[in-house]
């Protein structure tokens, strides 16, 4: 079926949202479209759902700081079943929020991958959409690994999807992604190594700022390994491995889950942009 808009919009997260309801609202035809959940992902796999994690971490590290100092601990430790039931508290309604927003406001809306076919029309499945305008704001997505073996590591997607925490986890990359979801974490009780391929963590971030932090996570029990480049992951006896190269010598890290925290690329793969004439 084929449909006519003044602009369609290629994702659902802030965005998208954004262009799309202030379009709307100069009375133009709008639809957007999304090929996963709609709501993107701050709401859904990225930064909400990760301040549900990190309040909890907060919690329990700040009350292990205070002990012997008027705050009695005792069995302190989180619940990562209920936690993680308690995040989805805020994830799972939120695509059907979103649908009820988009329809209230006369928005169309389309499921599935868009492909453009031309300068100014795309299919999204069986429907062909052709407009004036086109706003791409489908987000990010972890970049790939390259290396042998990288489909045996998680994205922070997956690690915001966890059941239950493993005991041993080996993050790759020494950005924030990394950080965040390594202090979540340890708190929680898990053995935690940071591997990362520079000679500083989180560059980019205050150099004083940072040296702090990675005192305080080394004093809680956290390997931070630097001037590291992941080469392969393996799995063997139940663990997984991952075989690095540190200064020239080879190491292992084994673990029981190891986390892809190794900065993330635009997702714009499926979208056909050279059918539409856009250099990217």
């Amino acid at each position: 079926m084929e449909h006519k808009f003044d602009v369609v919009v290629i994702g659902t997260g802030s965005a998208a949202s954004t262009a799309a309801s202030r379009c709307r609202a100069a009375e133009w035809s709008v639809a957007i479209v999304d090929k996963r959940p709609f709501g993107g992902t701050c709401a859904l796999r990225g930064c909400d759902p990760k301040k549900v994690l990190v309040g909890a971490a907060d919690v329990v590290k700040w009350a292990r700081r205070m002990k012997g100092k008027g705050i009695a601990t005792g069995d302190l430790h989180i619940e990562w079943p209920e936690l993680m039931a308690f995040k989805k508290t805020f994830t799972e309604p939120y695509p059907g929020q979103k649908e009820t927003q988009f329809q209230k406001s006369g928005i169309a809306m389309f499921k599935g991958v868009a492909r453009f076919v031309s300068h100014n029309r795309l299919t999204v499945g069986d429907d062909t959409l052709e407009a004036r305008y086109f706003v791409i704001a489908t987000g990010k997505k972890p970049a790939p690994l390259g290396i042998p073996g990288a489909a045996l590591a998680i994205t922070s997607d997956l690690f915001l999807e966890l059941e239950s925490l493993p005991k041993r986890a080996v993050f790759i990359g020494g950005g924030y992604i990394s950080f965040e979801f390594a202090h979540v974490a340890s708190a929680a009780g898990a053995e935690i190594t940071i591997v990362h391929r520079g000679p500083r963590a989180l560059t980019g971030f205050d150099p004083d700022l940072v040296s702090m932090l990675v005192d305080d996570m080394k004093d809680a029990g956290m390997r931070i390994v630097l001037n590291t480049r992941a080469e392969a992951i393996d799995r063997v006896d139940g663990s997984v491995r991952l075989h690095a190269v540190e200064n020239g010598q080879k190491r292992t890290f084994e673990a029981d889950l190891i986390v892809h925290g190794a900065g993330r690329v635009p997702e714009i793969d499926d979208l056909s942009l050279e059918a539409a004439g856009v250099a990217f």
